[in-house]
């Protein structure tokens, strides 16, 4: 499967009765899939939080959210330290179950638990640094995840043709809770497998990029 990069998107100026910042209303028929934005990482590259680095004028997460909410049924954030500072998006936010920030896998369990907690059977995740993410994820992944409960991951070709997998965007079935902690048990920090082994494999979605 192939597809355009999606259009920028639009504002995020939020009506009246909607707290500035607070994600857009879920899309009717949105896959039952739980929405989880990464910003659990120490961000020591950019010298402060990505997460609250602005861009055009916007918080790169509150551009993520944009894009990812009206994709899903529920929200959720997964990040360390103080979550006041994701209050004004309204939606729930996740610390890393294990310490030391383990890494993007740490995120992912956490949303996993998250989702159980709520009954919804899958969760998306993405960085909270991809702005421009297609509006079309999350149907993509839900399509190409495996019958019965399987997973999907993006994949896209890069300036050199090479195809490329993309871990962070995944979407990851319930039941990979269990073989995620076991990793995390062995000493797995990064996401470079991503929910290939997770409990079976894994469909893709590729990505033609600019």
């Amino acid at each position: 499967m192939t597809a355009d990069r999606a259009a920028g998107p639009g504002g995020m100026a939020a009506p009246p009765d909607r707290r500035p910042g607070a994600p857009p209303d879920r899309r009717p028929g949105a896959p039952p899939v739980l929405g989880v934005v990464l910003a659990g990482g120490q961000s020591r590259r950019m010298g402060a939080e990505k997460a609250l680095l602005p861009l055009a004028g916007q918080p790169l997460i509150a551009r993520v959210i944009a894009r990812l909410a009206p994709q899903v049924a529920e929200l959720a954030i997964n990040a360390n330290g103080d979550p006041a500072r994701f209050a004004d998006f309204g939606v729930a936010v996740l610390p890393d179950p294990l310490p030391d920030r383990p890494g993007p896998l740490a995120g992912v369990l956490a949303g996993l638990a998250h989702a159980r907690a709520r009954g919804i059977p899958a969760i998306v995740t993405v960085p909270c640094d991809a702005p421009f993410l297609p509006a079309d994820l999350v149907a993509r992944l839900w399509t190409a995840a495996e019958p019965g409960g399987g997973a999907a991951l993006a994949e896209a070709s890069g300036a050199d043709g090479r195809l490329r997998r993309h871990p962070v965007f995944a979407l990851w079935p319930a039941r990979a809770a269990a073989v995620l902690s076991a990793r995390l048990r062995a000493g797995e920090r990064g996401g470079g497998r991503g929910p290939r082994r997770a409990g079976g494999g894994a469909g893709a979605v590729r990505h033609r990029g600019r």
